[in-house]
């Protein structure tokens, strides 16, 4: 029996996500159109994988949903890349980015998903905790005909063909949306009033898609796009300022959505979904990192100080050269022998952040605990992460 190509699966998994979105949330579809155009009108700058390229979201609450979502996206070629730490932001998840790795990979389909695995020990309040923890463990996220495929591809080798369109249509129910609650609203409350992440994860049946983000090539037009269209948009797009050379990533979204759902007990809503878009420069070495991180400290130390956001960061940022054969001459960026800048494939923990706390509706109480569990995470994960880095180097080094 042949084997599907991981590849086409992916393509084809990604495909039949964005048709769901769509036709779950019909403002992802005007955003979809928006990037097109704005795409379409950025002269000399089109990429072949531009047009299919999205990035979703996901929060997982238990660590047996982490190890076997890592398994599921195995079967589409995508692996754990990086490490991100976002509960010193205040946000109670760890998380990292399934994604293909290799050149051929990413040119094939370069979806990825940001997923994150809620930390419900850094919650104070240990009846707050239970109660999350019996929700959590009193649900399936993953169904039997699922794991019975995620098996056969796992023991063949890949996936056989036979059963492409079964597992897309079963993993799809992963992703989508819950009308209802496993909770009466007072359960909810409580949780959300702890974080409104708590909330989110352990209060419905499965982990919906918060985001499905296209890739635009003039993030700053296509805010404004946004805006003239009426939408509810971030006030600052996140990470590096407006450059003639992009580099790593810039993410901007249309605020949450009000949705009403059903808890036990009668109606309400709950806000977690959200229309993101991102572009994508290209990815800087550690060295060039290492002055990034510097500048963006010393950037909002300023703003901290009551400078304003974006003329700050203009201010600080012009010190990062801005012109191609500079950062390639300084070994501040990774380029390939002929020139060709590697694009940057991951997230930046500070955006990632950013992004989260704009559409959490609400304010919410800054967990408390330790700092970076890494080795917690990946035990959970049941493998290691990559290294965004190496990765890097090793694609700029094969091209």
């Amino acid at each position: 029996m042949s084997e599907q190509d991981p590849h086409a699966l992916r393509a084809r998994f990604s495909a039949a996500l964005s048709a769901l979105y769509r036709r779950e949330v019909p403002l992802y579809g005007t955003l979809l159109e928006l990037v097109a155009n704005t795409n379409a009108a950025t002269a000399g700058l089109a990429e072949p994988r531009v047009e299919v390229e999205r990035h979703g979201a996901i929060r997982l609450g238990t660590t047996v949903e982490l190890a076997t979502m890592r398994r599921l996206f195995a079967v589409l070629g995508m692996h754990p890349v990086g490490y991100y730490d976002l509960s010193a932001a205040g946000i109670p998840v760890h998380s990292t980015a399934f994604r293909p790795v290799t050149a051929d990979a990413l040119a094939a389909n370069p979806f990825r998903v940001f997923t994150s695995l809620l930390r419900l020990d850094l919650l104070a309040d240990a009846a707050l905790r239970d109660e999350a923890e019996a929700l959590l463990a009193a649900r399936s996220i993953f169904s039997e005909p699922l794991l019975t495929l995620i098996a056969i591809a796992e023991r063949e080798g890949g996936l056989p063909e036979a059963h492409a369109e079964h597992f897309i249509a079963e993993a799809l129910q992963i992703f989508r949306w819950h009308g209802s609650t496993t909770c009466d609203r007072a359960t909810y409350d409580r949780l959300r009033s702890a974080h409104p992440l708590v909330a989110d994860i352990a209060c419905f049946r499965g982990p919906h898609i918060n985001h499905l983000t296209p890739r635009t090539l003039d993030i700053d037009a296509a805010q404004e796009a946004m805006r003239a269209r009426g939408m509810r948009v971030k006030a600052v797009i996140e990470g590096p300022p407006r450059r003639l050379h992009p580099i790593l990533l810039r993410q901007t979204s249309f605020h949450a959505l009000d949705e009403p759902v059903r808890f036990r007990d009668g109606d309400g809503s709950h806000t977690a979904r959200f229309g993101e878009i991102e572009q994508r420069g290209v990815a800087l070495t550690p060295k060039g990192r290492a002055l990034y991180d510097r500048l963006l400290a010393e950037a909002e130390a300023r703003i901290a100080e009551g400078a304003d956001r974006t003329e700050a960061s203009l201010q600080v940022f012009a010190a990062f050269p801005d012109d191609a054969a500079a950062l390639r001459a300084e070994g501040l960026a990774f380029y390939c022998p002929n020139g060709t800048p590697v694009t940057y494939e991951d997230f930046l923990p500070v955006s990632a952040a950013g992004i989260f706390r704009s559409n959490l509706g609400g304010q919410a109480e800054r967990p408390s605990g330790s700092g970076a569990a890494q080795e917690a995470f990946e035990a959970a994960l049941g493998a290691p992460v990559a290294d965004p880095m190496a990765l890097y180097a090793s694609a700029a080094a094969s091209a």
